[in-house]
């Protein structure tokens, strides 16, 4: 589990592209100290193995699944990169519960500077819209944002000057790809909401006698 605090701003150093994967290498020495095989990280909100560890840099497999889910197929050589390892059992949850599971992609649409921070506007595809509400819970290329408006189509996002500094949300223009990830929370109440309306009249009152 990882909470969308993006620890350092790492970089592609090199990508293979296999038949229906690709294998990436990717630089950063917060994340990789005391790393191992088989460790996660995070990569731009993506939860990735590390499969070789050598210095400042490891690797990665992504598979079609992934690549086709997310905007990691386009990242290059010098492509900047948000970083975050697992949280720790017992840490500070500093964000918001992230899977590291890319639900879809987004586009940054709009970008509105001011003095001290920047409305950032991004397209929501329409199965995602529900799960979105204003002042809730979002991961925006793995970063844990606070949603501003929640329109049917989009959303904005207020970015601090430590988050434009420090993860690639500083960097990205109207056109530019982001990985979202809605909360698991709203997901799980919908599901679970979802069953209990479904399910017959004498089995919901037996449940709820149960729970008495």
């Amino acid at each position: 589990m990882f909470t969308g605090i993006v620890e350092e701003l790492g970089e592609v150093t090199a990508v293979e592209n296999l038949d229906d994967a690709s294998r990436f290498r990717l630089r950063g020495p917060v994340v990789t100290e005391g790393a191992k095989h088989g460790d996660s990280i995070a990569v731009n909100g993506v939860c990735l193995t590390v499969v070789e560890h050598d210095g400042d840099e490891f690797t990665a497999d992504v598979m079609a699944e992934t690549l086709d889910r997310s905007s990691l197929g386009a990242l290059v050589p010098g492509s900047k990169v948000n970083l975050e390892r697992p949280t720790a059992v017992g840490a500070r949850l500093g964000g918001h519960i992230v899977q590291g599971h890319v639900d879809s992609v987004g586009t940054v649409l709009d970008r509105k500077p001011s003095e001290n921070w920047e409305i950032v506007k991004v397209s929501l595809p329409e199965e995602l819209a529900r799960y979105v509400v204003e002042k809730g819970s979002i991961t925006v290329d793995g970063v844990s944002l606070t949603v501003v408006d929640a329109g049917p189509d989009y959303f904005t996002i207020s970015l601090i000057p430590t988050t434009l500094a420090l993860t690639t949300l500083g960097i990205k223009q109207p056109g530019d790809p982001v990985n979202l990830e809605v909360d698991v929370i709203a997901k799980y109440v919908e599901r679970l909401l979802g069953a209990r309306a479904d399910a017959p009249a004498g089995a919901a009152a037996v449940a709820e006698e149960g729970g008495r």
